[in-house]
């Protein structure tokens, strides 16, 4: 993983691709072996991937009830 800052970049990223970040972000952290701080960053960096991934869950949500209130 390189070095980012922990939101960088998210706000572009698919809700898939945010998915397979926090999979490894997660994978990394319970596999220990981390600094603190690289902990904290990887940490930040989760938080951030999980908002996204709320983010894109959340919209697809308003489009599903705005497509069942439309009249056939």
């Amino acid at each position: 993983m390189t070095e980012e800052k922990p939101g960088s970049d998210v706000a572009a990223l698919s809700y898939e691709e945010a998915r397979e970040q926090l999979i490894a972000v997660v994978g990394r952290l319970e596999a220990g072996g981390a600094s603190l701080e690289e902990s904290l960053a990887l940490w930040e960096r989760g938080e951030a991937l999980a908002a996204r991934c709320e983010e894109w869950l959340e919209g697809a949500r308003k489009r599903l009830a705005a497509a069942r209130d439309q009249p056939l």
